[in-house]
């Protein structure tokens, strides 16, 4: 097709040609990406809804898939604009390996993953749950809607005492170093704690 339209273009555009090929194959691949996140988001909550698996589970479940899918297509995008495959998996095996070397170095980072996994398996609390960590049992503590959990945070939306609309986002780790309190129902709360349902 490409030479059937050399043919017919002036010789000033046959550059262009070879370019805008790979820049049609680049939105190709760019869509099919999409297109394969998309699928691959609708079976996760289909086989949550079927196996009823916890919503941390499953959003976990769709960020790793994003993430597969998306460094897959750059990787290939980058084949296309003419990087070698050989080159690109030693760019990527070096990264990894410095990466590694720094993610054991930072020790709270893996002990916030870890109880990431323990949160999960154990369940002191879901999302939606209203909760409140404490410092002793004596003094009020930081309190709200659990809205995300991801591997090094949790992310309370706070509620009460004037702090409607902000969020807090507390290291995972901490929920093992403290006393926790949950709610499932808002209005059982002492202390008011006030949600948007």
């Amino acid at each position: 097709m490409m030479l059937s339209l050399k043919d017919h273009l002036p010789a000033w555009s046959h550059p262009w040609l070879e370019y805008t090929g790979i820049a049609l194959q680049i939105v190709l691949v760019m869509v099919v990406a999409w297109l394969l996140r998309v699928l691959a988001r609708r079976l996760i909550r289909r086989f949550s809804e079927h196996y009823t698996l916890p919503q941390e589970m499953a959003m976990g479940a769709r960020r790793i898939s994003s993430f597969v899918v998306y460094f897959s297509a750059l990787l290939y995008i980058l084949s296309l604009l003419g990087a070698s495959p050989s080159v690109l998996w030693t760019a990527f095996t070096g990264f990894a390996a410095v990466g590694a070397v720094a993610f054991f170095a930072a020790w709270s980072v893996l002990s916030n993953i870890f109880c990431t996994l323990l949160i999960f398996t154990t369940r002191p609390f879901r999302l939606h749950d209203y909760i409140e960590v404490l410092e002793n049992g004596e003094k009020p503590g930081l309190k709200g809607r659990v809205i995300d959990v991801n591997l090094i945070y949790t992310t309370l939306q706070e509620t009460g005492d004037g702090h409607q609309g902000t969020v807090l986002q507390l290291p995972n780790n901490l929920f093992f170093q403290r006393t926790v309190r949950r709610w499932r129902d808002p209005s059982q709360a002492p202390g008011g704690i006030q949600g948007d349902g």
